[in-house]
């Protein structure tokens, strides 16, 4: 740390309890008293280099008072500073430093310590000392800048809070690298390889090459005011926002306990120390995170998510303002498809405790998210083939946000005190098109359906109502068959679309196996068949064989499976006297199911046989080539 030394002579104070003695030989003949400290003092050293004392000892002489006794309450940096000046005024070795420089600059103005008292006077001297040697170094300014917090007022009249905060702010917008700025390391120094010169000496090591977050830590022990001015005047300058918003995501976690609680291990930073004070308490907290709240850009992508999660979570337990919950959560909506499901499982602090979870906060932002993506031009109709998402890219965003919400819905839906309509409302906020598959959202159905066993059954179907058979994989199909907490009439549903996914399949295996006959007959018009394409040929329509085998033996088991039900349903008619079947799918919606069935069945059968034809004239056809090669 700079410093610089003052006066020649030793020092001749001594201190006995609360009383400073001169020790000059002669008796002392004025006490200045500063707080609860009393220093006794002669007059014509503090009136010869101080105009208030000049004018306090004239009026104390005026009044006869035989012990001249001057009270300095208000004096900047209290008895501690009075000290120096005192040993100043001695004409003692007085050092300064930037610790102690703004405390005797305030003090040399409060007692007017001016030129017309002396030449070289402490006004002088200190106002050098802070210009030429503390506002030129990072650490220095910083230090001074800190003490300006004591006597704030004084340091503003006098515009050092402003001049710190400004060599700080253009320091921090500058590469430290281009002049070796000796800032606060935060790691070890490197060799002695290519040392830096300071001030013409050379330092014997250099410190490492910084990034744009060198200075962090360093500003985040100032008080939360002078912190908000430097990031203002920062700002002003031009430094890039993701620096700024670094910067208070570094202070936020330094004085906010609550974000480093859920953090991992491989986040978290040795860089934050903890603070030399008390913790902050609850209100100190509120505030700062409020004013954290203010400060940060409102834009995408600068901090974390889990971030943003961390600073929602801790303003929901201090209470914070509905602005600043309101405003925390757009911001996590902007950039929701960022999030994990542990950021989205936050508790419910309200003192209704209605739910586990706080479900109605997770709704709100991912409303926020869906209209961004409105804005942004993401909400646009897509469809479904084969399990992939056919659409423009911008769909890829909503597409991770639906599965983000269909796997918190299966982490909520456990709890009996979410009431139906709450989880209808979050799950139906998605929409239709963002689900390329629905299984996400069947599992979470499920789950709540068994543990809400007590539902009537229009309510299992209007929950049902929320997923689309058509869209649900053929393991999820097989699952929901078996499903005994469905209702009936979509347990009916889903086996009638697994049936004709299969079937559509199948016709779909036959037209590639037409194709693949047709494109070889050409082929071999053309250039003539070859032992080797023929054997690929075979191979080919050997796999196509297997797969379609296994579809029919599939098809064959969801058919028994319908029939055994449609028996069922009959039985149940028959006992109730009526028209068992026709009634039954009446009711279900599925009037022609029947005859669709039947329909489906007559032209597998026709296809098989077709098939089978085929495979005897191929048969032949192989022996006739056969005997033709014998009799050559």
């Amino acid at each position: 740390m700079a410093c610089m030394k003052l006066g020649s002579k030793s020092d001749a104070f001594q201190k006995q309890g609360q009383a400073w003695f001169c020790t000059t030989g002669l008796p002392s003949d004025i006490v200045v008293e500063v707080g609860e400290m009393s220093f006794h003092l002669h007059k014509f050293p503090l009136l010869s280099r101080s105009g208030v004392m000049e004018r306090l000892i004239a009026e104390a002489l005026e009044e006869g008072d035989e012990k001249c006794v001057i009270n300095l309450p208000d004096i900047p940096g209290g008895a501690k500073t009075f000290e120096l000046v005192a040993k100043f005024c001695y004409g003692v070795k007085l050092e300064l430093t930037s610790s102690n420089v703004v405390y005797l600059r305030c003090a040399a103005e409060h007692l007017e310590m001016t030129e017309d008292y002396g030449e070289g006077n402490l006004i002088m001297q200190t106002e050098t000392f802070f210009n030429q040697v503390v506002l030129r170094n990072w650490k220095d300014s910083l230090k001074a800048l800190q003490t300006c917090d004591d006597i704030l007022p004084y340091a503003e009249e006098l515009n050092i809070t402003k001049r710190c905060i400004e060599s700080l702010a253009t320091k921090a917008c500058t590469d430290p690298n281009l002049f070796g700025w000796p800032i606060m390391e935060r790691g070890p120094m490197q060799s002695p390889g290519g040392s830096v010169l300071w001030n013409g000496i050379s330092t014997g090591a250099r410190p490492k090459n910084s990034s744009s977050d060198w200075w962090y830590e360093d500003v985040s022990t100032l008080s939360l005011p002078l912190y908000k001015r430097l990031i203002s005047i920062m700002e002003s300058r031009g430094i890039r926002e993701e620096i700024i918003a670094g910067s208070l995501a570094f202070y936020a976690k330094k004085y906010l306990p609550g974000l480093n609680r859920r953090q991992g291990a491989s986040e978290s930073s040795s860089r934050v120390v903890p603070a030399a004070l008390a913790p902050p308490s609850e209100e100190e907290q509120k505030t700062l995170l409020e004013e954290i709240d203010r400060l940060l850009p409102m834009q995408k992508g600068l901090v974390p998510t889990k971030f943003l999660f961390g600073l929602l979570r801790t303003a929901l337990i201090l209470k914070a303002s509905p602005s600043c919950l309101s405003k925390l959560e757009k911001r996590i909506g902007m950039q929701l498809d960022q999030a994990t499901l542990e950021d989205l499982l936050m508790p419910n602090f309200s003192y209704s405790m209605e739910t586990l979870y706080n479900v109605d906060c997770v709704q709100r932002i991912l409303g926020h998210f869906l209209s961004m993506d409105q804005i942004a031009g993401g909400a646009s109709p897509c469809s479904v083939d084969d399990g992939q998402l056919i659409g423009s890219p911008s769909l890829t965003p909503i597409t991770m946000v639906a599965k983000l919400i269909d796997g918190y819905l299966a982490e909520v839906a456990p709890d009996v005190n979410l009431k139906l309509p709450k989880f209808q409302a979050l799950a139906a906020a998605v929409p239709d098109y963002a689900r390329p598959l629905d299984d996400g959202l069947y599992r979470a159905i499920d789950i709540y359906l068994k543990s809400h066993p007590w539902l009537a059954e229009s309510d299992r179907e209007q929950l049902c109502r929320l997923m689309d058979c058509q869209k649900l994989s053929l393991e999820a199909c097989t699952h929901a068959a078996q499903n005994e907490r469905l209702p009936l009439r979509i347990i009916v549903q889903v086996l009638f679309f697994e049936q004709l996914q299969l079937r559509t399949s199948i016709a779909g295996c036959f037209l590639v196996s037409d194709n693949l006959e047709g494109s070889r007959q050409l082929r071999s018009g053309f250039a003539g068949s070859t032992e080797g394409g023929w054997a690929t040929a075979v191979r080919e329509n050997q796999v196509l064989k297997v797969g379609m085998d296994n579809m029919r033996m599939r098809v064959s088991e969801l058919e028994k499976e319908c029939s055994d039900m449609r028996q069922e349903i009959e039985k149940l008619g028959r006992t109730k006297g009526s028209s068992a079947w026709g009634n039954v799918s009446k009711k279900f919606g599925f009037k022609l199911k029947s005859q669709m069935c039947s329909a489906e069945e007559g032209s597998v059968s026709n296809q098989n046989n077709g098939s089978a034809k085929s495979e005897k004239a191929k048969d032949r056809q192989g022996k006739h080539k056969k005997n033709l090669s014998s009799d050559g």
